[in-house]
């Protein structure tokens, strides 16, 4: 089963589904500056475009191009910056 999901104003959004190991999200985010918290561990993979990180207990932004990746922990924030319109997929556990 299919569902969807957007978040700040429309500017991000996501489909989300059951892969073979568990929840996926696939999504894309219009240019702009967000912050989200993690509920489950997240391995977020830049399929499109780049993400500009800051992870969690860092000060220090990393972009990621397409073609990356970076997990981010249950119970934690992170901030990106999104200069041009980026596509992702994440996998949650």
């Amino acid at each position: 089963m299919l569902s969807t999901n957007e978040y700040f104003d429309g500017k991000v959004m996501s489909i989300a589904f059951e892969g073979p190991d568990g929840p996926v999200t696939s999504g894309v985010m219009a240019p702009g500056e967000y912050t989200f918290s993690t509920s489950q561990n997240e391995l977020m993979k830049v399929t499109c475009g780049e993400l500009v990180v800051r992870l969690p207990g860092s000060s220090d932004w990393q972009p990621f191009p397409a073609g990356t990746e970076f997990s981010i922990a249950a119970g934690l924030s992170f901030d990106l910056k999104v200069s041009k319109t980026t596509a992702y997929l994440c996998f949650y556990s």
